[in-house]
């Protein structure tokens, strides 16, 4: 059923059952019997959050508050609030010029009462409606947050891109002592954590990221002398949780905490399940960014996007309750159908947000390539790849594993529409795709598909395995050996792997002999060395062996007899040209569009032109998971050779573009896989 709200006169309270909702001149305030959220009329942000007496946002002089009574003094943490990169200017956070606010109360179809508080301001100049909307169930101790940007402006169709639209958690407290992506990645926080205005001693190397000289600092101790938010990236393909942990030497009485942030949806986001972002470096991070490349949408006219619904979800166990106890409690809520009938009960208050009613769901049998493994379906915008999910702002996203065996997939509460359906899987050159896959309310649709591999003939070999990453060559998945939490490589600042002492004589590959864990790095880089690189500030040119990388091969006879054409395959999983992340072209940088080229016994092919708009900013960035794209070269067959034979794959020699930010200037690019065929 549809819920009636109230909007509140200042100071007068709503209580149901154990859920207060409260205005004041300066306030809104929710609370149950556990979780008591005060937003700040002034700033447009939650100032004094606190799970059972404990403050989580560090607030001076923090005094558990009664209903309808909390007052601040004092510097004090914040969050979650809005965000974001998208005015002329750049940054703006909203809520701090003149902001509206509703307080929201009532009871859901399930009789639990819950409260709300929607903040709304108009930014001056543009008219950009920017909204965040809270709201707290009876029972729950976390937020369940939306996110909203509009734009209307028929004299300025286009305003700008959409370069970061988020949800920050930016707690200023002692309370939190660890930081969690996922499973696998986790770490103490620093004594001083540089990523939250804290720099101590430490030491500038890269644009945020830093030397921790204090080797008793347990993150030293334990993950890396190197910290930056973007070791603690993911992709969004199988990431559900991130957040900070408490473990308790802080807090009021022992109890451990967590405050987490639960991707329970992510059909709002863009980049589909390669989307490689931030989430956690002392502060909580989410929704929309370009950092590793992904495409943004751009505000014009008539764009209308509500984010979310996302959770926050704030936790409490005992002294003796780990990370990974606290993080598993909130993981249960990490799938779309929680709380959907919730949402569907507060779909009135929250523009954009498409209720039950306006869901299908989709099955699909996909009969996949011999060897396909870890095989994936997509559901995106119509007619682009899925990484380009951003040039219709009305579409949504979705993706679920295939079962590998049977080839069975389902994914529910799909918005009704017309989606590409892509397939994937590691092991696999290419994807499949099928345009017009069609959604409709309240029915499930059915799709059958037969996937045939990519082939061009015969193969003669392949370096790498297809899996959109780059992670299987030299410091990407290798786990570092020096530190307890063993962080993969990749995670940790790019100059810590130095190339000339990896590769003094470059990188020479033997297929069927060599080991690309070893032999081949996790980039090819243009030059090495210099600007951002405070292990080695100087270039390395090399001679000739930073930029261009051998490959040594032998072919029988018989392998190349009748036939005529020999394709190179080369899939990469990030490539930056001088367009860096931002998708500009600037005609004052020659490597803008990036020419890559391939020699093979001394024959030159035509170069591959790598777009600007296909840029990334990956291994400075701590990835390998990044913008994916795919060429073809073809060639006579003739210039291959009965036995030894050498492919010289080449960047331009010192090729660099100007950077803004303290970030490697070379190009560079980041392979998945390659493969050699004839026919």
């Amino acid at each position: 059923m549809l819920l009636s709200f109230l909007t509140l006169l200042p100071c007068v309270a709503i209580v149901s059952a154990a859920l207060y909702a409260t205005e004041t001149a300066n306030r809104l305030i929710l609370e149950n019997d556990r979780l008591y959220v005060s937003v700040n009329k002034s700033t447009g942000a939650i100032d004094h959050l606190s799970l059972e007496g404990q403050d989580l946002l560090g607030t001076q002089d923090y005094v558990t508050p009664t209903p309808g009574g909390a007052t601040g003094s004092g510097n004090s943490g914040i969050g979650p609030y809005l965000d974001c990169y998208c005015t002329p200017e750049g940054s703006y956070t909203p809520g701090s010029i003149d902001p509206t606010y509703q307080l929201l109360h009532g009871n859901d179809s399930t009789d639990t009462a819950y409260g709300g508080v929607v903040m709304s301001e108009i930014y001056p100049g543009t008219g950009q409606v920017l909204e965040q909307y809270w709201f707290l169930r009876d029972g729950e101790t976390g937020l369940h947050t939306f996110s909203r940007l509009a734009y209307h402006n028929e004299t300025t169709p286009f305003l700008r891109n959409l370069q970061e639209f988020r949800t920050l958690f930016r707690p200023n407290t002692r309370l939190w002592t660890n930081l969690s992506t996922n499973t696998e990645q986790y770490a103490p926080l620093p004594y001083h954590n540089p990523a939250a205005s804290d720099a101590g001693n430490a030491v500038t190397v890269q644009d945020a990221t830093w030397l921790i000289p204090n080797t008793s600092d347990p993150y030293v101790v334990h993950e890396s002398d190197y910290f930056t938010k973007y070791t603690f990236s993911d992709t969004w393909r199988d990431h559900s949780v991130h957040g900070l942990f408490a473990d308790g030497t802080n807090s009021n009485d022992g109890s451990t905490f967590g405050a987490w942030l639960v991707m329970n949806t992510r059909d709002t986001y863009f980049g589909g399940p390669l989307h490689s972002d931030l989430t956690v470096d002392g502060i909580i991070l989410s929704i929309v960014s370009n950092h590793h490349g992904d495409q943004t949408p751009n505000i014009t006219n008539g764009f209308d996007r509500t984010f979310g619904p996302q959770y926050y979800h704030f936790n409490k166990g005992p002294a003796t309750a780990s990370l990974h106890d606290l993080r598993n409690d909130a993981q249960q809520y990490a799938t779309p159908t929680w709380n959907a009938q919730f949402y569907d009960d507060i779909a009135a208050h929250v523009p954009n947000y498409v209720p039950t009613a306006s869901r299908g769901s989709w099955n699909g049998k996909i009969k996949l390539p011999h060897g396909a493994s870890n095989p994936v379906a997509v559901l995106a915008q119509n007619g682009v790849d899925f990484q380009d999910n951003v040039f219709d702002t009305k579409a949504y996203q979705y993706w679920a594993d295939i079962d590998p065996t049977s080839g069975k997939v389902a994914i529910p509460r799909v918005k009704a529409g017309t989606y590409r359906l892509t397939v994937y899987a590691d092991g696999i050159f290419g994807q499949c795709e099928r345009d017009d896959v069609e959604i409709f309310a309240s029915q499930q649709t059915s799709t059958n598909v037969h996937w045939i591999e990519e082939s061009a003939g015969t193969e003669l070999w392949r370096i790498g395995t297809p899996d959109k990453s780059s992670g299987e060559y030299r410091h990407g998945y290798a786990r570092d050996p020096d530190h307890p939490l063993h962080p993969e490589e990749y995670r940790i600042y790019f100059a810590a792997y130095d190339y000339p002492t990896d590769f003094p004589d470059g990188v020479t590959y033997t297929v069927g002999q060599s080991d690309v864990g070893k032999a081949m790095n996790y980039v090819h880089w243009s030059v090495f060395g210099g600007y951002a690189n405070s292990v080695r500030p100087t270039p390395y040119y090399g001679h000739g062996d930073v930029n261009n990388w051998t490959v040594l091969f032998d072919v029988e006879e018989h392998n190349l007899r009748h036939k005529s054409q020999a394709t190179l395959t080369i899939q990469l999983a990030g490539a930056k040209t001088a367009a860096g992340n931002t998708d500009i072209y600037n005609a004052s940088q020659p490597f803008s569009n990036l020419p890559y080229t391939v020699v093979v016994n001394g024959h030159d092919l035509e170069p591959w032109v790598i777009p600007y708009y296909h840029s990334s900013s990956c291994a400075a960035r701590s990835a390998v998971v990044c913008y994916n794209i795919a060429h073809k070269l073809t060639f006579d067959v003739t210039m291959l050779a009965s036995g030894r034979n050498e492919m010289v794959l080449s960047l331009p020699f010192n090729a660099t573009d100007y950077e803004s930010a303290l970030l490697p200037q070379s190009v560079y690019v980041q392979y998945d896989a390659l493969r050699l065929e004839v026919d």
